[in-house]
C-alpha cells in the first residue's frame, strides 16, 4: 500500500487530543511519529477514559484512540540536559507538532527560532485555542470552551436545547485534522520550513462555511434549527416507528417520490406545499402530515425504500450500531490489535477516514507504554549506555 509519508520523522509534543490526532493522521499515512512526553506522567490522555484501571496504568482509552504506531520516548524540557536531547532529536526530524499554550516553548528556549537554527527545514506546526497571538492568546483553551466562543454552541440544538454541545470534541478534532493538513502540504515543500499557526477556533470558524455565509452575504444570523434542514423541506429527522429517520427530499422530483410511496400524493396538490419555499415555510405542519404514515413501521425499513427509488434516507443509528454494519466493519476502518503491553487485553481502535490505492492506511504498532522507545530512539542519536542511566538517574528521561 502507498505510504505517502514514508520517511518523515515527526516528534510529537503534544497532549490529549488535538495535537495526538494530527499526529495520529500522520503516522497513518507513513510516517514516523516520535511522541516526546513528560517523564513520569506522559500525555494526560493515559489518564483519561472510561476504563479507571487502563487510566491508573497510565494507558488510557483517550490515550489508546489516537496513539497506535507511534512510538513513546520520555524528555524533561525544563532540564539544560533535556533540551539539548531535543534538540539531537530535532536534527533528525522533518517536523515538530507542539500544542502548548503560546509562549511556553519560548520561556523553555526551544521554540521555532531556536529549533530552526538546528533544522533550517523543519515544518514546526503550533497547535492552540486562539492561536499564536491576539487578544485571546493568554487564555486557556479546552474544546467546549472553543465550541462556546466559536457559535457552534448557538447553532445546536433546537429552540428548547441550545446552545447546546456537540456530542464529541468536534474543535479540538478538527483542530488537528487542519494542522495534519496544513502539515502534509508544507511537506511539499520541506527545504524551506514552515512555521504553522493553528487555531482550534479559527479552524472550527473555517468549517462553518454555510452557516457563517448566510450570516456575512445574506445578513441572517444563524439559529439553533434542531434536526431541521433550513435550507429545504420535507428534510430532517422524521419519527418512525422504532426511532428516527433522517430523510433528505430538497428536490422537487424528491419530494413528489416521497409523498407517493407513502400514500400521500394528496399533500402534493396542496397550496402550502407547492414550491420549496411554501414547504419550508410550512415544514412543522408538512412534518407531521408524513409523520402520521412513518410512524407506522420501522426507521431502517423505509430508509431501505426510500433511497431504493431515489430519495435520499437513513436511519439514525447509535454508534455500536454503525461500527458493526459491514459499511464499517468491512472496509478497514477499524483496527485490532492483540493483547496489547500495558492493557493486557486485545483492543480496537479507529483508523482514519482516508483510502488510499483501495486501502484503509494502517499502522503495525499499538499504542505504546510510556518511555517504550527510549532505548532505541536515544542509542540511536548516540546516547551511550551510561549516559542513559545518568539522564534517568537524574530525571531527564
Amino acid at each position: 500500500m502507498t505510504a505517502p509519508l514514508n520517511g518523515v520523522r515527526v516528534l510529537d509534543l503534544t497532549n490529549v487530543l488535538a495535537g495526538p490526532f494530527c499526529c495520529h493522521q500522520l503516522a497513518h499515512l507513513g510516517a514516523e511519529v516520535i511522541k516526546v512526553e513528560a517523564v513520569g506522567r506522559g500525555d494526560l490522555a493515559r489518564q483519561l477514559g472510561a476504563d479507571p484501571h487502563l487510566n491508573a496504568v497510565k494507558m488510557g482509552v483517550s490515550f489508546l484512540a489516537q496513539n497506535a504506531g507511534k512510538k513513546s520516548v520520555t524528555l524533561n524540557l525544563k532540564h539544560e540536559d533535556g533540551k539539548a536531547l531535543l534538540k539531537r532529536l530535532v536534527a533528525t526530524a522533518d517536523v515538530l507538532v507542539e500544542n502548548f499554550r503560546p509562549g511556553v516553548m519560548a520561556r523553555l528556549g526551544v521554540d521555532y527560532p531556536v529549533l530552526k537554527q538546528v533544522k533550517p527545514s523543519l515544518v514546526y506546526c503550533a497547535i492552540s485555542g486562539f492561536g499564536q497571538d491576539g487578544p485571546w492568546v493568554g487564555r486557556p483553551a479546552y474544546d467546549q470552551i472553543i465550541q462556546g466562543a466559536s457559535g457552534v454552541m448557538a447553532i445546536t440544538g433546537d429552540e428548547a436545547s441550545a446552545p447546546l454541545r456537540v456530542g464529541y470534541p468536534i474543535a479540538d478534532t478538527i483542530g488537528g485534522m487542519t494542522a495534519a493538513f496544513a502539515i502534509a502540504a508544507a511537506l511539499n515543500d520541506r527545504e524551506q520550513g514552515a512555521f504553522i499557526d493553528i487555531s482550534m477556533l479559527e479552524a472550527t470558524i473555517a468549517t462553518m462555511g454555510w452557516a457563517v455565509s448566510n450570516y456575512l452575504i445574506a445578513g441572517v444570523e444563524p439559529a439553533a434549527h434542531g434536526n431541521e434542514n433550513t435550507t429545504s423541506a420535507p428534510s430532517g429527522a422524521f419519527q418512525a416507528a422504532d426511532g428516527l429517520v433522517n430523510i433528505a427530499a430538497n428536490k422537487d422530483e424528491q419530494w413528489h417520490l416521497l409523498a407517493r410511496h407513502l400514500g400521500r400524493d394528496d399533500l402534493v396538490d396542496r397550496p402550502d406545499y407547492a414550491t420549496r419555499e411554501d414547504r419550508k415555510a410550512n415544514r412543522l405542519k408538512l412534518k407531521a402530515e408524513l409523520e402520521e404514515t412513518l410512524m407506522t413501521r420501522p426507521a431502517r425499513d423505509w430508509a431501505r425504500e426510500l433511497n431504493r427509488i431515489g430519495v435520499p434516507a437513513g436511519a439514525v443509528l447509535t454508534v455500536p450500531e454503525v461500527l458493526a454494519h459491514p459499511q464499517i466493519a468491512d472496509r478497514g476502518m477499524l483496527a485490532g490489535f492483540a493483547d496489547v503491553p500495558g492493557v493486557g487485553r486485545d483492543i480496537s481502535v479507529v483508523r482514519t477516514g482516508v483510502k488510499l490505492d483501495g486501502e484503509a492506511p494502517a499502522v503495525d504498532a499499538p499504542p505504546p507504554e510510556l518511555g517504550q522507545h527510549n532505548d532505541e530512539v536515544y542509542r540511536a542519536l548516540g546516547v551511550d549506555p551510561g549516559e542513559m542511566a545518568r539522564l534517568s538517574r537524574e530525571g531527564v528521561i
